[in-house]
């Protein structure tokens, strides 16, 4: 038993080294732009940078809309395959992991052959057009991180239960789904939204490839550029990554406690 907990404790000892080591590190060259002395100045230019403030905003506004959007497929969706096609679970599964195997750029280049400006429905005519594609991207690259969070949520309660009682009470689907469905599998949900906000903040390929002002782009500008500030550019997309994950924690935390 001894012996067990000494070989976990070296491994996290070895985990924690190889992914803290260069965290630090590049948080102490970021730190050196001023000869001699340690200081925050990149942080400074970074955070009164307009470009940097416009990419993230546009990123952040992508991904509440991402969000949003994925949230509306995905839970009438497995919500659905739950009370009333259980056989179909396998196929649904297999298509939400599509993303995890096919490249980010196959799916924009597929998305800009049916999409072009000589397509029936040229989206990439118009900035809102080309923006719709993009948040429409996204949805694709977080569905599987979006329905494995909400599938997990839905089998910790009795959906067809809890949907039997809202219909004998006169609840439509809707009203069941919205009312009922949705406030029992919240953790889950905010699961899914803070990894997908995760991933749209620092996704590349697609905001790239569609000429998109977005954070992702603005990272690769400014690290081909600069030297210190794309330093600090990578610990401030670390800080929101982890607070978005340690905030799945705290939602998750809260809701078991709630029980």
């Amino acid at each position: 038993m001894k012996r067990s907990t000494l070989g976990s404790w070296i491994s996290v000892a070895i985990g924690a080294v190889y992914f803290l080591l260069p965290l630090i590190a590049t948080f102490e060259f970021s730190l050196r732009l001023k000869r001699g002395v340690y200081s925050f100045e990149a942080y400074r230019i970074v955070l009164t940078d307009p470009s940097f403030q416009a990419s993230f905003l546009y990123s952040v506004v992508l991904a509440l809309a991402t969000i949003v959007v994925g949230a509306v497929i995905v839970v009438p969706t497995a919500y659905w395959v739950r009370l009333k096609l259980p056989k179909m679970r396998p196929v649904v599964e297999f298509v939400t992991l599509l993303p995890l195997v096919v490249p980010a750029i196959v799916i924009v280049f597929g998305h800009l052959r049916m999409y072009n400006s000589q397509s029936i429905l040229p989206l990439t005519d118009s900035s809102f057009g080309t923006d719709l594609l993009l948040t429409f991207g996204y949805v694709t690259l977080s569905l599987p991180y979006m329905y494995r969070s909400v599938d997990t949520a839905l089998a910790a309660i009795d959906v067809a239960t809890l949907t039997e009682a809202a219909e004998s009470l006169g609840a439509s689907r809707t009203a069941t789904l919205t009312r009922v469905i949705f406030p029992n599998i919240r953790a889950g949900l905010l699961s899914g939204a803070f990894l997908t906000f995760a991933i749209v903040i620092g996704e590349f390929t697609f905001a790239s490839l569609l000429n998109r002002p977005a954070f992702g782009p603005y990272l690769q500008l400014v690290g081909a550029n600069r030297a210190y500030e794309p330093a600090a550019l990578a610990i401030i997309a670390f800080v929101v990554t982890w607070a978005s994950l340690g905030l799945i924690q705290v939602f998750g935390a809260a809701r078991k406690g709630s029980k």
